[in-house]
């Protein structure tokens, strides 16, 4: 065979984000904590980068040297308002170590809890590490996620322990007993029988082990004629047995190995805020970010009379231009982001005006898509994307996402709003009769008599968006 070379030309059309554009869309998805750590991040790094703010602030002439607890008495206008508690509370200099009571809030794992209980029954160290291994496989919500024998099979490779699945399944028997109940549960149905079984014995217990033992398939599809029927039940047995099923905890580790702590920190810091003011809305750009400037010694004078002198210092001339040029860039990045986000968020502000000045009604937001802020900044699609993505804007009335304010029409020649038919629907399922709820069918009914000429499916979309389960779900007793 002969080998033969081809020369081919091709046209082809990419594009390319710049390493500055790519720096950019990186900061513009930083919600404003992580911004204010790059910040500090490219202060601790760059030597030519200093925050104006506080190096320019001046020193003061005298030493600020009073205690927390002065500065409280200084409130009182003379000594005579001082209640006494100031004055007994600390019969000691200020200087004297003081103790003050600190709350600590301890948490404790799935695995601390149930190890812990372990304690109290007489186990051998052999059937305690068998234990401490079926604790490990159960998964978040306490349930069992493996079978006895691989268990035991793992055990006995890890460990050289020869272990029987036998003995598996008895100290699963023995986790299944403790604390919380439900805990070692192989799926649902196993969870809640585990935590009816402790119940004090009762009719409506019995029935609701009935239920859940034989019935459960009914149950979960809330069946409850064929229910009735299936277990001989009276309406009102049945009603309370289902209250009570009600009661349990499907997910009963679910409870354990949050730190309070931790809870405490998960908050929600909004990156702007609207107020209302005689009619006028004020928008504002929230951050703890300082002004950032080029240091003083990395100046261009500076470094230009660096540079004169090149044999000695080529290097540090070198160093002086990479950093200042570097801290120029962030400080062009760091501006680029903040009038982005405020632009994009006034051109929403503009749209919802209506929203912000009626306070918290949802049903006066507008239609709003991407391309509505596109057609007021100039910006492009994605850009408008980043910049509302984990945003969010405070309000007198409440602390709502960005991304809240973007709906789409039902219909294109129609200037309702997704939460205006959404709002709609909720109304409408709410006041509906619970022992007959309304199919998709009846809901678009009942919102074209309110003047909402919407299709079914888009009915059932919503409801769907909204979390709320087919009628045949919504039905009670």
């Amino acid at each position: 065979m002969e080998e033969s070379l081809s020369l081919s030309q091709q046209q082809r059309l990419q594009q390319k984000l710049s390493p500055l554009q790519v720096k950019f869309v990186r900061m513009l998805e930083m919600s404003g904590p992580e911004v204010e750590d790059e910040v500090q991040r490219a202060l601790d790094d760059n030597p030519a980068l200093e925050a104006a703010d506080l190096t320019d602030a001046a020193p003061s002439e005298e030493s600020f040297n009073e205690s927390a607890e002065e500065l409280r008495m200084a409130d009182y206008a003379n000594d005579d308002e001082i209640p006494s508690y100031r004055l007994e509370a600390r019969n000691h200099s200020y200087s004297d170590p003081y103790y003050e009571p600190v709350a600590v809030d301890s948490s404790s794992t799935l695995i601390d809890t149930l190890s812990a209980q372990l304690a109290e029954h007489s186990l051998s160290e052999r059937e305690h590490r068998i234990a401490i291994y079926v604790i490990g496989n159960l998964d978040d919500n306490g349930y069992i996620t493996r079978d006895s024998a691989s268990i035991a099979y793992d055990i006995e490779e890890q460990t050289g322990t020869p272990t029987t699945t036998a003995d598996v399944k008895r100290m699963l028997e023995l986790v299944r007993k403790l604390e919380p109940a439900g805990v070692g549960a192989v799926d649902l149905r196993d969870c809640l029988l585990l935590q009816l079984r402790r119940r004090k014995s009762s009719p409506a217990v019995k029935t609701a082990i009935e239920i859940v033992s034989h019935n459960f398939d009914l149950f979960s599809r809330k069946h409850y004629d064929k229910l009735a029927s299936s277990t001989g039940c009276t309406p009102e047995e049945l009603k309370d047995a289902i209250a009570l099923i009600r009661t349990l905890n499907p997910k009963p580790a679910g409870i354990l190995g949050d730190d309070p702590a931790e809870e405490r920190t998960r908050h929600i810091i909004p990156d702007f805020s609207v107020e209302i003011d005689d009619g006028e809305i004020h928008l504002a750009l929230l951050n703890n970010i300082p002004e950032l400037r080029i240091e003083e010694t990395f100046r261009e004078n500076d470094t230009d009379r660096l540079q004169q002198d090149t044999r000695r210092n080529r290097e540090a001339s070198l160093f002086v231009r990479q950093k200042r040029d570097e801290a120029t860039e962030f400080i062009k990045l760091l501006r680029m982001r903040q009038e982005t986000l405020f632009n994009v968020m006034r051109a929403i502000v503009k749209i919802q005006r209506d929203f912000f000045l009626s306070g918290d009604d949802e049903s006066r937001l507008k239609p709003m898509i991407l391309k509505d802020i596109s057609s007021l900044t100039g910006y492009d699609l994605s850009v408008i994307s980043r910049a509302t993505s984990g945003k969010y804007v405070a309000t007198s009335y409440g602390v709502h996402p960005l991304k809240m304010f973007f709906n789409e029409r039902p219909k294109d020649n129609d200037d309702t709003s997704s939460h205006e038919i959404l709002s709609a629907i909720k109304e409408i399922i709410a006041n509906e009769n619970k022992h007959k709820p309304m199919s998709d069918e009846a809901i678009t009914s009942a919102i074209a008599a309110k003047g909402y000429d919407i299709a079914r499916r888009t009915v059932a979309k919503y409801r769907e968006k909204l979390g709320i389960p087919v009628a045949r779900l919504r039905k009670e007793l």
